[in-house]
Formats: C-alpha cells, sequence, structure tokens
C-alpha cells in the first residue's frame, strides 16, 4: 500500500518508515512532486494534522496521513505546544531550546510530555492516532542524536534523554512511535 507522508522532514521520515518497516510504501512530499508550504494554522495538533491530510488529499486525491507534534512543559503552561517547531520565531532548533531552558531557568518544576497526533486518510475517510510520552526537561542539552527538542527531554522510568539514545531505543518509546504504532495497526487491520 502507498501512502504519502505529508513531510519533508528526513528524520521523521525515517523514524516512520523505521516503526511501520517495509510492509507500507511510505512517500514524501517531494516524492510526489509537492513542494507547498503546507498551511499549520490551528490551535491543536489535531488541527494541524487534519490541515495537512485534507490539503494533500484534496490536491492531488492520495491516500495521506499527515502528524503535528510538540512539546509540553507544565512549568510554562503547555508551552511550546503546537509552537514548539518555530518557538523562539523561526525554525532553529537551537534557538528553540535555548529559549526553553531561558524560561524554565532553575524551576524545580520540570515535567514535560512529547505528544503527537496523527491524521490519516483514507478511502476518502479520516481518522486520527494519537501518542504521548511523559518526562521532564533537563538543565542542559545532552546527547548528539535525534532531533528537535531530544537534547533536553528525559523520558519517563530513564536516565538518558532521547538525544543520548539509540535511534532503534527511541522509536521503541517516543510519542511519535506509540502513535505511528496505532497508525500501522489499523492499517495491518485492513483500515
Amino acid at each position: 500500500m502507498k501512502l504519502v507522508f505529508a513531510t519533508n522532514n528526513a528524520h521523521k521520515l525515517e523514524e516512520v518508515q523505521a516503526i511501520i518497516g517495509d510492509k507500507f510504501n511510505i512517500k514524501s512530499l517531494a516524492d510526489i512532486g509537492c513542494s507547498d508550504d503546507i498551511p499549520e494554522t490551528g490551535v491543536t495538533f489535531e488541527e494541524n494534522a487534519k490541515q495537512k491530510t485534507d490539503y494533500l488529499f484534496h490536491k492531488y486525491g492520495l491516500d495521506c496521513f499527515g502528524d503535528d507534534s510538540g512539546l509540553e512543559i507544565d512549568a510554562l503552561n503547555g508551552e511550546p505546544g503546537v509552537y514548539s517547531a518555530r518557538y523562539s520565531g523561526s525554525r532553529d532548533m537551537e534557538k528553540n531550546i535555548d529559549l526553553v531552558l531561558s524560561k524554565l531557568g532553575d524551576h524545580p518544576e520540570r515535567t514535560a510530555r512529547f505528544r503527537t497526533v496523527i491524521s490519516l486518510f483514507l478511502n476518502e475517510q479520516q481518522y486520527f492516532f494519537d501518542g504521548v510520552i511523559e518526562g521532564k526537561i533537563t538543565h542542559e542539552r545532552r546527547g548528539s542524536g535525534g532531533f528537535g527538542y531530544d537534547p533536553i527531554f528525559i523520558p519517563e522510568s530513564y536516565d538518558r534523554t532521547f538525544a543520548e539514545m539509540t535511534p532503534e531505543e527511541k522509536n521503541q518509546i517516543s510519542h511519535r512511535a506509540i502513535a505511528v504504532g496505532k497508525l500501522a495497526a489499523f492499517l495491518k487491520g485492513g483500515g
């Protein structure tokens, strides 16, 4: 089965393909010749994920899925949330991480979670799958793997950040792995 993943983020594409395996042929936006900047104007992860699949289905008529993910920090009232990718006003993740660490300072409450919502448009029906992993924010960057906020997020019951884990370790437990696992189970069950 061919599905278009509404992303050109190579890291996300690799993670999803690794989780789903080779039973499904996952194509990126570039693979279908889409270089459009798909709007993400929603105020929830669900709205943003839905915008992506609605856009792709209506423009290309293809079965597709899209996700929106973000980091929610309790001491920052859920920020950066849906603005995670551009929290500092740019898509520069170093600046985004700096802003998070600066805003948190020495605050003792560092609980946070990564959340992913996937919207699937299949056979003209829309479905949603979510994944959440609880954890906490470090005081400084740790590790060189992963991407995004991985160097400052330690998942619950672990003592290493996502950036200190191998991709295989992260893909066993991450928010995206949980949501993609639900998506894969749905697809393997015949949709």
